[in-house]
């Protein structure tokens, strides 16, 4: 008997020690700022994984030659897909997946059953009885009303909604380092532009201080170029300040350091001014322009509808809330307890089947909950509806700008024809003699001004088109952009790039 109860007991430990070995056990990953900063200055455009990134998301595709590593000259193009290799954004965005991906798992586990060990002691037994009995009983759960399937379908519709949002996350850091490298773009430019005006103007004071020399003009004359001149070295010294700024932008829009971009040249086509619609433009077609921004608004409203990822995760999260409000009104119905059990009772083996549910509607039927779910259910249609009318208001809104700053862009350039046409005619007037160098220089001066303008012009026009590509999230053809898609951001490709590294 005694050697019987050693094997039960062992077999009691062994179960216990079986069991324990299954459960997860907890792992310490505690977090440096010190090295977590670090890894972050560490990040360079020669990295390895940022090479292979790149090359296949651009090698390859048309009109492409192999690139040349490590790159000097970098363009919005493989911007972008630096952004989307090293931006932080992307990683919560990631992250947040993950967490709805597990929320699946959690969702489809069943009720673990319930076990009781009920010892019961008896205080007047009989002489020479043991006054122990031995109760055991087992519970498991039979969920009804199909509560497991409608928890999986809500977590799977979140999961859903989070991994459209990573997507819509992904088209936010592009949309963010195109608007820093179009404000780098267009300082720099100007900078060049005021230096030409301010040669422009300086030449004309000098031709200004010779005449008040020679007692042609009065010192009260060159006052306002003076002041001009000034205004013009503060318009520069700010452009040079913004070219500083906006490279430290672009360094933020990358997820990278500042120092990151050193010895790197960033290309940004500020005269891709085309949108690309297939559709008639508003100097070639003989409707209104209001019909024309109506046609155009169709088209690409539905582009967005069908396309963007926000539009899309909103849906996700809609029939999320379907789901939610058929669990809560599955939940009227109680789930089942089995209680099979054993008790042992003065050498008796008595077996018994216990039937129960876990509550009884008595009080409530579960109505508070379900409004609550009913009423989460129209919170999300009301916030699907306003993000759709949000975007259309956007794609209206855009065509508009586009159509308005494209005007302004044609206007600005036939000024500039027809100055530069005039600051031909005076250089001839003055091989001619009938004009001085005053003349031409003025002429000249106004021709570097209306530059600036164009810039202005140009700038408005790809700033449209960021708004529109925004509005449809989807690059459009005559985006500067090459590739025709953004790349997949559901795998981070940093870690990617460590475990195909790693021996």
């Amino acid at each position: 008997m005694q050697g019987i109860s050693s094997v039960k007991s062992a077999a009691v430990i062994v179960a216990g020690l079986c069991f324990l070995a299954g459960c997860a056990q907890f792992e310490a990953k505690p977090l440096s700022p010190e090295q977590t900063a670090a890894q972050f200055e560490a990040r360079t455009l020669d990295d390895p994984g940022l090479r292979k990134f790149v090359e296949q998301n651009l090698v390859g595709a048309k009109d492409l030659s192999p690139l040349r590593w490590p790159l000097r000259e970098w363009d919005f193009d493989t911007l972008t897909l630096v952004a989307i290799y090293y931006h932080p954004s992307l990683d919560v965005a990631r992250a947040q997946w993950a967490v709805a991906q597990a929320g699946i798992r959690t969702a489809g586990q069943r009720p673990n059953p319930a076990v009781n060990l009920a010892p019961q002691y008896t205080t007047n037994s009989p002489s020479g009885e043991s006054p122990w009995v031995a109760a055991l009983t087992f519970e498991p759960v039979i969920e009804t009303a199909g509560k497991r399937r409608h928890r999986i379908e809500q977590a799977r519709q979140l999961s859903e909604s989070a991994r459209l949002k990573l997507a819509a996350q992904a088209w936010q850091v592009r949309s963010r380092l195109r608007t820093a490298l179009l404000d780098y773009a267009a300082a720099h430019r100007r900078v060049v532009l005021l230096q030409n005006v301010r040669e422009a103007q300086q030449q004309i004071l000098k031709l200004l201080e010779g005449r008040l020399k020679a007692g042609e003009v009065a010192a009260t004359e060159l006052t306002a170029p003076r002041v001009a001149l000034i205004r013009i070295l503060a318009d520069l010294a700010d452009a040079q300040r913004q070219a500083a700024d906006s490279r430290a932008a672009v360094a933020q829009a990358l997820g990278v350091p500042l120092q990151a971009l050193e010895g790197r040249e960033l290309k940004f086509d500020l005269s891709s001014a085309d949108f690309g619609l297939r559709i008639a433009d508003s100097s070639r077609d003989a409707n209104p322009k209001s019909e024309i921004i109506n046609s155009q608004s169709a088209e690409v409203r539905r582009q967005a509808l069908h396309s963007r990822a926000d539009i899309l995760a909103a849906l996700a999260d809609y029939a999320a809330s379907q789901s939610a409000l058929q669990l809560e009104i599955a939940k009227q119905y109680p789930d089942i307890r089995l209680g099979p059990g054993y008790e042992y009772d003065q050498g008796l083996h008595k077996w018994g089947l216990a039937v129960g549910t876990d509550v009884l509607p008595v009080f409530n039927r579960n109505e508070g909950p379900i409004a609550e779910a009913q009423a989460r259910r129209e919170q999300a249609a009301a916030e699907f509806l306003a993000l759709q009318v949000q975007v259309i208001g956007e794609i209206n809104r855009t065509l508009a700008a586009r159509t308005a700053s494209q005007d302004q862009l044609r206007q600005i350039e036939a000024l500039l024809d027809t100055q530069r046409k005039h600051v031909q005619a005076v250089e001839a007037m003055v091989k001619a003699g009938a004009a001085d160098q005053f003349d031409l220089r003025s002429a000249q001066l106004e021709v570097a001004t209306t530059e600036q303008a164009r810039l202005d012009a140009l700038v408005k026009v790809q700033q449209a088109l960021g708004q529109l590509e925004d509005a449809v999230q989807v690059p459009l053809p005559a985006a500067p952009l090459r590739v025709g898609v953004l790349p997949s951001v559901e795998q981070n490709p940093r870690s990617q790039a460590v475990k195909e590294n790693q021996p």
